[in-house]
């Protein structure tokens, strides 16, 4: 559907901008931390950058794609999105490729997809639809019913498994039924219930009773308290990440200088731990323009949500946003150690073909609801 060329004045450039910015330091970073250990491998040092900007290519193609089609117009599929997302969840578990005992991944071509990462666009959408209906947000049998949808995805991604990723689903929810007006009370309720039902899940494991949570993901919620109690094992690699941190002082060693990354010290150095990377070779000053980047795009999409010409954009436009928000707190939280090392990648700068893909199309939600925020004809 094409975007009459007077309407493209209405699209938020500096957010476009802030995004393409983080890429671009996402893909010299990348590079930085994974060089020395590929060609230690006999790999071109080129490898996981090429594998990036081909991921980059692909979003940005879907992400204009996205913005050309009005979002009201998804509310017809959200049933099939939801649908489409429930089967490549189960059939990952069936047929995915396993990586260190986990099932995440479904070979593609060149690339390898996550499905549990697109399953948060599909759950935006369908809680957005369900909850712009202000009754729909305040009388709980309804809450009951999205939560319910909400709990299918997350418990076959806990399958695979991967509780980092399922717990953003919870924090989706939230804020998706929060901004359509919730009751504060249910709200209330609803979180205490949460917090009692996870505390009795870690409890009954700790105890042996029912295994929830397994072994290794027990330490590394509980390891973060006291990495030292492990050194060697579970706190590792928080202790490396908390080093590399503090060896960038303020602005750094410099890019292909971290010496905690180039010398293998710091695990998962273009993945989980990419932002230690930033602190250890750009220091405070370079983690502070990136963290700024991220605040900008956080602000810029919340402006859309506010501006959106109906509860339907805001929903979507405040859901798109919440993903960053939550990546961001929770990565940059284990990379200082003051949050259990849960995997969550950092958009646009981790390593991560399907993370590369969900940021652009959630970024490409905020902009068309940007775009449409005055009637427009088409």
């Amino acid at each position: 559907m094409r975007i009459p060329r007077r309407y493209w004045r209405n699209l938020d450039w500096p957010l476009l901008l802030a995004v393409l910015a983080l890429t671009t330091i996402g893909t010299i970073v990348i590079y930085s931390a994974s060089h020395t250990q590929l060609i230690a491998s006999g790999l071109s040092p080129w490898h996981f950058v090429n594998k990036q900007l081909l991921a980059s290519g692909i979003g940005l193609v879907l992400l204009v794609i996205i913005i050309s089609i009005d979002y009201r117009v998804w509310k017809r599929w959200v049933k099939v999105i939801y649908l489409s997302s429930f089967l490549l969840l189960t059939t990952v578990l069936l047929l995915g490729d396993a990586v260190f005992g986990s099932k995440r991944w479904v070979k593609l071509g060149p690339l390898s997809i996550q499905p549990s990462e697109l399953a948060k666009i599909a759950i935006i959408l369908v809680l957005a639809r369900f909850f712009e209906k202000k009754e729909q947000a305040q009388e709980l049998k309804y809450v009951l019913q999205a939560f319910f949808i909400t709990i299918i995805p997350m418990g076959l991604i806990l399958l695979q498994p991967d509780m980092g990723t399922a717990t953003i689903f919870i924090g989706l929810f939230f804020t998706i039924w929060y901004v359509g007006d919730a009751k504060p009370k249910h709200l209330l309720i609803s979180g205490i219930t949460l917090v009692g039902v996870a505390a009795a899940g870690i409890f009954s494991s700790m105890k042996g009773w029912v295994k929830i949570i397994k072994p290794y993901q027990l330490s590394r919620l509980l390891v973060f308290l006291d990495p030292y109690a492990d050194r060697n094992g579970a706190g590792w690699n928080i202790i490396q990440s908390m080093i590399a941190v503090g060896s960038g002082r303020f602005f750094g060693k410099g890019i292909l200088n971290g010496t905690q990354s180039s010398l293998h010290f710091l695990p998962a150095n273009h993945t989980d731990f990419v932002f230690s990377v930033i602190a250890e070779e750009t220091g405070f000053f370079g983690s502070l323009v990136v963290l700024a980047l991220y605040a900008f795009v956080i602000w810029r999409g919340l402006r859309i949500a506010s501006l959106a010409k109906d509860t339907y954009g805001t929903l979507l436009a405040t859901g798109a946003t919440s993903i960053f928000f939550f990546h961001l707190i929770i990565n940059v939280g284990m990379t200082l150690g003051i949050m259990p090392v849960t995997g969550l990648p950092l958009p646009f700068i981790t390593a991560g073909g399907s993370t590369m893909l969900t940021s652009l199309i959630a970024i490409g939600i905020i902009l068309n609801v940007g775009l449409r925020r005055i009637r427009i004809m088409f």
